[in-house]
C-alpha cells in the first residue's frame, strides 16, 4: 500500500515536473485562426478586430498626448500603460495579417497568369497596412493612426 502510494506520488511529482518544464521553454504564443486548410475562416470579423485595435491605438495615442505635459507621477504610469497598450494592439494588427491574411488568404499568382496586377495590389495594401500598424506604434501622432485606418480600409476591400 505504502509502496503504490509512493509510486503515484512519484508520477504526479513528474508529471507536474514535466509541464512546468514544457511551459516555462515552449514559449510560442499563437492567436491566428490555425494554419491546416480547415475552410473555416471569417474574414469580416478579422477586419473588425483590426478596426477595433486601430480605435485603441487612437484612444491610446489622444491620451499619451494628454498626459504628454505633465509631471506628475501618476500621468507617467498612465503615459506607460497606454504606450504598452498602443503598442500591444499594433503588435496584434501586424500579426493578424502576416499569420492570417497574407499566409492563408492571399494566393501566390505567377507574373505570366492573369490577376498578376490584382496580387500585387493586393500584397501592397497588406504591407501597407503592416508599415501603418508599425508607425503608428512608433510615434504619438494621430496623423499616423489616420494613415492606419485608411491602410485598413483598403485592405478591407479585398475581403468583400
Amino acid at each position: 500500500m505504502h509502496r503504490k502510494m509512493i509510486t503515484r506520488v512519484s508520477l504526479i511529482g513528474l508529471m507536474a515536473a514535466a509541464s512546468v518544464f514544457l511551459w516555462t521553454t515552449h514559449n510560442e504564443r499563437t492567436e491566428a485562426h490555425c494554419q491546416v486548410p480547415c475552410g473555416i475562416y471569417d474574414d469580416a470579423a478579422r477586419i473588425t478586430r483590426l478596426r477595433e485595435d486601430a480605435k485603441t491605438i487612437a484612444k491610446a495615442t489622444d491620451q499619451i498626448l494628454e498626459l504628454a505635459g505633465s509631471h506628475e507621477a501618476q500621468a507617467f504610469n498612465q503615459a506607460a500603460r497606454w504606450v504598452a497598450t498602443k503598442e500591444q494592439h499594433a503588435t496584434h494588427i501586424i500579426d493578424v495579417v502576416s499569420a492570417y491574411f497574407l499566409t492563408q488568404k492571399v494566393k501566390p499568382v505567377k507574373s505570366t497568369a492573369p490577376g498578376y496586377d490584382a496580387y500585387l495590389k493586393k500584397l501592397a495594401d497588406h504591407h501597407a497596412v503592416m508599415v501603418a500598424a508599425m508607425k503608428a506604434k512608433q510615434n504619438a501622432n494621430l496623423a499616423f493612426v489616420h494613415a492606419l485606418d485608411h491602410a485598413i480600409d483598403a485592405l478591407a476591400a479585398h475581403y468583400k
